[in-house]
């Protein structure tokens, strides 16, 4: 049965769907090239006065924060790429995090957002601000100082700033000592790795520089075999094969994405690459490869062994 609180919030988020598809012409030129800024609009007002007992948390790095806080008790649901800590998967899930429909958050009854840059659309998370939930934007980037940011972000946000810092100052720590541990390789001796996202119908989907894939094969001592373009693109076989890589690195994951070794390997561009020649593809988890949250330095580590150690032909 729904409560009278339930009944109100309802209310209000279907007068401001129906005010926002009655303004969408006005409206959607303005959010969509500056989405960044109109939803970060009142962020540090927002850190001050918010309710935050009931919190939706979307996107999986975000969520790992609030887990390692020891805050996970505030929240009501979580985005569907959030499946670390196993307990976060007991959760509602509101969908993918950039394909969020305000319906399934405001169902959780939420009185507050804290959200990874990027998550969308903009429209949705509109018509969530009308709804006078609180939202505040993590910054999102694939590097080592990105991580700590985050924390101290969610940390604010959530009203916990010296929990925040302690943990902060952590996983700081331990970047550090994982970074360097790559970083002190021989440029010379390190191998071009080539992030595959996908190989539907023959196609190699590869990752280029900008994207966390590129950043955690940087901070592993590692090169990015195709770090010449921004963002994900289809290769040709030329480019493949010029691409020279040592290790192929995929996510761990099921359906057409996870082709087994022999597979892979027996497309025409990459069976002429050196990673063919010793079977070198590796694994991982993609949330602890790609997230940038609070596991990272140990993804850092695992992927150092997998690609210099003694798993480097391994699926990881």
């Amino acid at each position: 049965m729904i409560n009278r609180l339930d009944f109100r919030r309802l209310r209000r988020s279907g007068l401001a769907l129906a005010a926002f598809a009655l303004s969408a012409p006005f409206l959607l030129p303005a959010v969509a090239p500056g989405a960044p800024a109109f939803i970060r609009t009142a962020m540090a007002e927002d850190a001050q006065k918010a309710d935050v007992s009931r919190v939706v948390s979307v996107g999986g790095a975000v969520t790992e924060i609030i887990y390692a806080l020891g805050e996970e008790g505030r929240l009501v649901g979580r985005d569907s790429t959030s499946t670390y800590p196993e307990a976060a998967k007991t959760l509602p899930d509101v969908g993918y995090m950039r394909q969020l429909a305000p319906e399934g958050i405001i169902a959780v009854n939420p009185s507050a957002i804290v959200a990874v840059e990027g998550s969308g659309p903009p429209e949705a998370l509109a018509v969530l601000k009308e709804a006078n939930i609180a939202f505040t934007s993590v910054p999102e980037t694939f590097d080592k100082a990105g991580i700590p940011a985050k924390i101290r972000a969610v940390g604010a946000f959530l009203g916990v700033e010296e929990k925040a810092e302690t943990l902060a100052k952590s996983v700081e720590a331990d970047l550090d000592a994982a970074v360097a541990e790559g970083a002190a390789r021989p440029v010379a001796e390190r191998k071009r790795v080539l992030f595959i996202l996908s190989t539907q119908g023959g196609k190699v989907m590869a990752s280029g520089l900008g994207t966390a894939a590129n950043g955690i094969i940087e901070l592993s001592g590692a090169v990015n075999a195709v770090g010449n373009f921004p963002g994900y693109k289809a290769l040709t076989d030329e480019a493949i094969i010029e691409a020279k890589p040592d290790v192929i690195l995929m996510m761990d994951r099921g359906g057409e994405h996870s082709a087994k070794a022999d597979e892979l390997f027996a497309l025409p561009a990459l069976s002429l690459t050196p990673a063919a020649k010793d079977k070198a593809l590796v694994r991982m988890d993609g949330l602890h490869l790609l997230g940038f949250g609070p596991r990272t330095a140990s993804a850092i580590r695992e992927l150092n062994a997998a690609v210099y150690g003694k798993k480097a032909n391994a699926s990881q």
